[in-house]
């Protein structure tokens, strides 16, 4: 490999919401994180680069981007997607968060019904309520290790609740499914049958392992795409978070017209300049990083199922299809959540983040971010490992 994922580096000090907040979100100071889902790797070293070359033009004044930065959007999403995106679709937010909650309130009135399913990234869930609109939820189902969308009450619920919004996780995000082609079109005929508009979440698009595609959900049929607000960022492919840039597009004129009228509302205008040119010298010159990252992180993954297999045989890890992030089922062991709780935080030294964050569903889940060296997720599955082991011997019973 030309890059060295391995490297430990320390990151504590650095005002790092992972890292140094521990006792301000009411952990103890001295916990492993393995929680929000940031990496532990440097940027691409060419991202770096630009960021250095920038800064030391020492201006920072306001600043919009040139048609190259809208090409070398549009050579990724078609290299890596086969997806043929045009500019007039492009509208350049802060995130992907701060777009879901302007798709709510530009697409739906107060009291409209918003769909999402559960367990499911939890700033869906306030982008909903905190807007004043009607969350419904469309569980997915978990059987054999696996979850799948149950079409039948996704229908019903669309139908009955008069559903305006649905809010698409692909890949999802914590569960780890990439959803088919199958399963995108039972869905998008759906929200056509019923006028519903989608916006779809695709921030973890980069990181769908062998054997599975990424579908764009606009992208699968003419009609998708005029119902549907694609959210793209480089912050998760390319460790990019804090620099605030995400790349949103939207076909339909009315659509856009009303998400661009939202921010608007908002009194943002103009991104961060840093984040801009991160943005694209990542997308340009950052596919060898992201090919080998991925590579590591497949590493990881095998590393990890290995271990809870031989090791940990009443926790299951769930078949994971896209993402880095591990969602592990710790209810063969018959904890309760607080109890469950306790056992990672004070006894495994451990910050995970707990399944019930993304919703009732989750109970006795818990998500790790896999997305370290793997010496630092051989620490964390050891004491995940010990603290298990030494909590059922106290009450004598066996981890099976």
């Amino acid at each position: 490999m030309t890059y060295y994922f391995d490297e430990m580096i320390n990151r504590k000090n650095t005002d790092s919401i992972k890292f140094d907040f521990a006792v301000e979100r009411g952990k103890p100071e001295d916990l492993l994180p393995l929680w929000v889902a940031d990496m532990d790797f440097r940027a691409p070293n060419e991202v770096i680069e630009a960021l250095e070359s920038r800064s030391r033009h020492g201006i920072f004044g306001y600043t919009e981007t040139k048609p190259d930065y809208f090409e070398t959007l549009r050579e990724w999403f078609e290299k890596r997607f086969g997806w043929n995106i045009e500019s007039s679709w492009l509208v350049k937010t802060p995130g992907v968060v701060f777009a879901i909650s302007a798709a709510v309130r530009a697409l739906t009135d107060e009291g409209d019904s918003v769909l999402i399913q559960r367990p499911v990234y939890y700033p869906f869930s306030s982008s909903i309520t905190d807007n004043g609109r009607n969350l419904v939820n469309n569980p997915l189902r978990y059987s054999d290790g696996k979850y799948s969308i149950d079409l039948d009450d996704f229908e019903r619920k669309v139908r009955e609740e008069n559903v305006k919004l649905f809010i698409l996780c692909n890949p999802h995000n914590p569960v780890g499914r990439v959803w088919s082609r199958e399963e995108l079109i039972g869905m998008g005929d759906i929200c056509l049958r019923y006028g519903v508009k989608v916006v779809s979440d695709e921030i973890h698009a980069d990181f769908v392992h062998e054997g599975y595609r990424h579908e764009v959900f606009a992208d699968i049929k003419p009609e998708f795409r005029d119902i549907a607000i694609t959210c793209t960022s480089p912050s998760k492919t390319f460790n990019l978070a804090g620099l605030q840039i995400s790349n949103v597009f939207i076909s339909n004129q009315e659509l856009r017209r009303a998400f661009i009228g939202e921010i608007r509302r908002t009194g943002y205008s103009q991104l961060n300049t840093l984040g801009l040119t991160a943005c694209k010298a990542a997308y340009k010159y950052g596919g060898t990083w992201l090919d080998e990252l991925k590579s590591y992180l497949k590493g990881n993954i095998e590393f990890a199922a290995g271990y809870i297999e031989e090791e940990l045989p009443g926790v299951r890890l769930v078949r994971t299809e896209g993402t880095y992030l591990l969602w592990l089922d710790f209810n063969d062991l018959r904890l309760d959540h607080d109890k469950l709780e306790d056992i990672i935080v004070n006894k495994a030294k451990l910050w995970l983040d707990d399944g019930t964050m993304f919703g009732i569903e989750g109970e006795g889940f818990q998500r790790i971010n896999a997305a370290c060296p793997r010496a630092t997720l051989e620490t964390a599955l050891s004491r995940l490992k010990d603290a298990l082991y030494d909590a059922c011997n106290q009450r004598g019973t066996e981890i099976k």
